[in-house]
């Protein structure tokens, strides 16, 4: 299944205004939605994800108390960041599930979340997290290329639709189109097994995503 398209009338407030800026675009998507929505936007396309149901939260918290509980202090929930690419314009608006980063916000990266209206920069980030929903492809495809090209350490994967879990590393951008964006090691165990990650990072535990 294919990340869900942007429903009417909203859909043809993209249309209207193809050219808008994707950080307008998106606040014009929330203030149209009759229902409270985080709208992305990631490959040139405004995406609203489903409602995620109480196994994908209960397992992406799950994940960032283990993180948590080795140690690892800055990991978070929530933030949206922003990547650019050779600051070009916007490339992707994304909200990961889990993120650890790589510093407490500063001054300056709160200033660019102002000029931003509410986007942290994605050169934060040194670990990302993302649990599948209905949309599956859109994790598996879309925003992990926006994750490698963004350069972004490591992306974390609990794949629920194939019961698998990744953990890619080794992001290469090979030209100048970010869609061509990959990771060069993909990590992977069947779900509910322990996935390893690189130091200094825990093992995770993935076996809640296998409680119903």
């Amino acid at each position: 299944m294919r990340a869900e398209p942007i429903w009417e009338p909203v859909w043809e407030l993209v249309m209207e205004q193809p050219k808008q800026d994707p950080i307008d675009l998106l606040i014009a998507l929330e203030k149209a939605s009759k229902t409270p929505i985080r709208p992305e936007y990631i490959e040139g396309m405004a995406i609203v994800p489903p409602t995620p149901n109480d196994n994908h939260n209960d397992g992406a918290f799950e994940l960032s108390f283990q993180f948590r509980a080795a140690g690892i202090r800055l990991v978070g929930m929530g933030n949206g960041y922003r990547a650019a690419y050779e600051d070009s314009g916007t490339m992707a608006l994304l909200i990961p599930d889990f993120y650890v980063r790589r510093r407490r916000p500063t001054e300056l990266d709160e200033s660019y979340r102002a000029a931003h209206k509410g986007w942290y920069p994605i050169d934060m980030i040194e670990l990302v997290g993302e649990v599948t929903s209905t949309n599956h492809e859109t994790d598996t495809g879309p925003k992990l290329r926006a994750y490698a090209a963004a350069d972004v350490p490591v992306y974390v994967l609990i794949d629920r639709h194939s019961k698998t879990a990744h953990c890619y590393t080794d992001p290469i951008l090979p030209g100048e189109d970010p869609t061509e964006a990959y990771y060069d090691t993909d990590t992977k165990v069947d779900l509910g097994a322990p996935l390893p990650l690189p130091a200094p990072y825990p093992t995770l535990d993935t076996a809640p995503f296998l409680e119903n």
